[in-house]
């Protein structure tokens, strides 16, 4: 009997020192305990002097690692990223035409909810396949756009600042959250961007961070949404923004110690670099699958283009011949199979492709993952493959 592929099929000996590389909650950052929380303000008020102080000092913490320019406000919002998005969609459109790209789940879900949420009449929808971006030049600048810079669930991305016009009439929209902190943003050419905690600072969910420009700012001063928002929506008060919430005067009530995690975890950013530090080890472990994926012939990138390729979610699909014979139920059974397998192993947590996307692997490379454990982590996945393919019998 003979293997129908040539994966290593021997047990590894190294292992990952972390076998967290999910894509959400992400791994804490290097050294991390729960003695990171120990200063946490429990029990106290969010509203309180200190309270207040703690909050502040995460957006300006978050603010100035990113280098959001002067002018912008960025503030703590409910509901992780996705309450950010959707906060920035009802308040913001319906002034003048909207284009959106679909391109992965989240973008696509963006769409579904300002066609069939928002019922905007004149929404436009530019969809592509996983593992490609929509046409570009298709794009009217002169709408508001709303986009994701990074597909979390396809491992594609913009491919640089060139992709936005300098000058456009509307607004853009950028769904940031898994680039943030890993990424370079054209912060001259968005005008609300998006992300959470939990991405590539590894921190605790619930809470999304809103930053807006002096035109995003202007706009929701002179325009009233033609729709009832509800209070964890509302950024603004008799026609002017409620400046508290860029201030640390959150909505809703914060977890202090999720507030506590995001200080240590921009600390942490500050000493390894700042956002250099972190663009430089996300690349690097990025730079480990594409060397493992370049001899491999059972995997290859869903993101085909390289300048388009995704150094934090990056996804991998299955391309083995009897891999793809099969059908889709059967590719994601498959799929399950090996995931389990490295679970039991515990060498890597929680890594298969999200539900939505073609059936095979993502693998978070933020820079809290360390590329010593992707590095410990690529044999294991041959290791894994090899277990659940089939054998043929020579006639």
């Amino acid at each position: 009997m003979t293997s129908t592929h040539s994966s290593n099929s021997s047990r590894p000996a190294c292992r990952p020192a972390n076998p967290c590389f999910s894509s959400g909650p992400c791994a804490k950052r290097p050294g991390w305990t729960v003695a990171a929380l120990s200063n946490a303000l429990t029990g106290r008020s969010h509203r309180s002097a200190e309270g207040r102080a703690r909050l502040a000092e995460v957006i300006d913490r978050s603010a100035a690692m990113l280098g959001v320019p002067e002018g912008w406000r960025v503030g703590i919002v409910p509901a992780s990223d996705t309450g950010a998005v959707e906060m920035a969609l009802w308040s913001l459109l319906g002034e003048r035409p909207v284009d959106v790209l679909a391109f992965e789940s989240f973008s696509s879900l963006w769409a579904q909810d300002i066609v069939s949420q928002l019922r905007l009449e004149k929404a436009r929808v530019l969809k592509a396949e996983y593992g490609q971006l929509p046409d570009l030049t298709q794009v009217d600048w002169t709408h508001d756009v709303v986009l994701a810079w990074n597909g979390t669930t396809s491992g594609v991305r913009l491919p640089s600042a060139e992709a936005i016009p300098a000058q456009h009439d509307g607004l853009v929209i950028c769904d940031a959250t898994s680039a943030a902190f890993a990424m370079d943003l054209p912060w001259d050419r968005l005008d609300v961007v998006t992300w959470s905690w939990q991405k590539a600072l590894g921190g605790e969910a619930a809470h999304g961070m809103l930053a807006l420009s002096p035109r995003a700012v202007a706009r929701l001063e002179s325009f009233e949404a033609p729709r009832p928002l509800p209070k964890i929506f509302r950024l603004t008060g008799k026609g002017k923004l409620i400046e508290g919430i860029f201030r640390g005067d959150t909505i809703n009530t914060p977890s202090m110690l999720c507030v506590e995690d995001a200080l240590d975890s921009l600390k942490w950013a500050e000493s390894v670099g700042g956002l250099s530090g972190l663009k430089a080890r996300s690349q690097a472990n990025l730079a480990e699958v594409t060397v493992w994926e370049a001899r491999t012939d059972w995997v290859e990138f869903l993101a085909r283009n390289d300048a388009e390729r995704s150094s934090t979610a990056i996804c991998l699909r299955i391309v083995a011949p009897w891999f793809l014979a099969l059908e889709r139920p059967e590719q994601m059974k498959a799929v399950k199979q090996m995931v389990a397998l490295l679970d039991k192993e515990g060498v890597a947590f929680d890594i298969a492709s999200y539900r939505d996307a073609p059936p095979g692997l993502r693998i978070w490379g933020g820079a809290t993952v360390e590329a010593s454990d992707v590095r410990a982590l690529l044999p294991w996945l041959d290791w894994a493959f090899a277990q659940i393919t089939p054998v043929t019998c020579p006639a």
